[in-house]
């Protein structure tokens, strides 16, 4: 891979319909492709993706990509071959597939085939993952959404402090992590726990200027917050803490002819991929959910996000806004 010379331009139209890159993505992909371990701090909505998928293309072997939902997964993959004719160019290996989706997805990876794999942290501790890891040809490994490592993996998900076993069985690759996150502990927490060597670190303005922050004081939350989505037409998010609440106000917004319909990890997975595509697909216009939802997804029309409860932090309520106005479009935040 070090030795590689590549019109990395000419790629990025051919495989992606795009005449230039954005901000620092060429530089981030260029350090990847040289083999150097690589950190990317940008912010939601900079192009993130695009730093993993271009050289896990232009790469020989497949890139592992380690993905923190289920549902991120699907929806990250669908985008993938929507964009490209060639036939299992990325799958994702986890608990939703059965034993025939899974001896498909190797198949197509020791064909050659598939240029991506996401894969939860989890699926990195199974046996049969990692003998099977250790039989393909890996390009890199890239780590999405780094922040968990910090988020997480010290609480409910402690496989994510474990992801820096895989250069125990996948020799001399990179690893590239990704986040939005601009927390000073939350890095230096990821670059520990990955184990960086002499990373490349690049990061970008964090400032979203088509994004417009509204605070509004008020005694009734309800009203307010229907009111944003009352006769129009627009996509949104509404975010709260409780799952049960996300319930509760997806029935009032539908009482008052908003189309919404409501997400929380308390669903089965097939529920959470059915209203995540009928929401990116515009049949749904609102989704009311809990913190984790819209993370990685690329949908870019969303124009109004809505907090009736606080946010966990001031690093939640970042990421979780930055899901607006993806297109550069105006949008509003409440």
């Amino acid at each position: 891979m070090k030795d590689v010379e590549i019109d990395l331009k000419d790629s990025l139209k051919k495989f992606f319909g795009f005449n230039s890159f954005k901000g620092n993505q060429e530089d981030v992909i260029k350090s990847v492709l040289s083999g150097k371990d690589t950190f990317v701090i940008m912010p939601t909505g900079g192009g993130k993706s695009l730093c993993y998928q271009m050289p896990a293309i232009v790469s020989e072997g497949t890139a592992i990509i380690i993905s923190p939902l289920i549902a991120l997964m699907k929806n990250q993959v669908d985008a993938i071959r929507n964009f490209s004719s060639e036939d299992g160019i990325a799958h994702f290996l986890n608990s939703s597939l059965n034993k025939t989706e899974t001896t498909r997805v190797k198949e197509d990876i020791t064909s050659g085939k598939t240029k991506m794999l996401y894969v939860a942290p989890e699926s990195l501790t199974k046996q049969e993952n990692i003998d099977f890891f250790k039989g393909i040809t890996v390009s890199f490994v890239a780590v999405d959404e780094a922040h968990c490592i910090s988020q997480w993996g010290h609480d409910f998900r402690p496989p994510y402090l474990s992801i820096n076993e895989i250069r125990d069985y996948v020799q001399d690759v990179p690893i590239l992590a990704l986040t939005a996150t601009a927390n000073t502990h939350v890095l230096k927490d990821i670059q520990d726990h990955l184990k960086l060597n002499n990373a490349k670190v690049f990061t970008n303005s964090f400032l979203r200027k088509n994004i417009q922050l509204n605070i509004q004081k008020v005694e009734d939350k309800l009203n307010p917050t229907l009111d944003l989505f009352h006769n129009k037409d627009t996509s949104g998010i509404v975010y709260l803490r409780s799952r049960k609440k996300t319930l509760e106000f997806s029935n009032i917004l539908q009482q008052s002819g908003v189309s919404a319909d409501y997400f929380n990890a308390g669903l089965s997975i097939d529920a959470r991929w059915a209203k995540q595509t009928n929401w990116i697909n515009g049949k749904t216009k609102v989704i009311v959910a809990t913190t984790a939802f819209g993370m990685g997804i690329n949908k870019s029309d969303v124009r109004t996000i809505a907090h009736p409860d606080l946010p966990e932090d001031l690093e939640s309520y970042y990421q979780e806004i930055g899901r607006a106005g993806r297109d550069g479009g105006l949008s509003e935040a409440f």
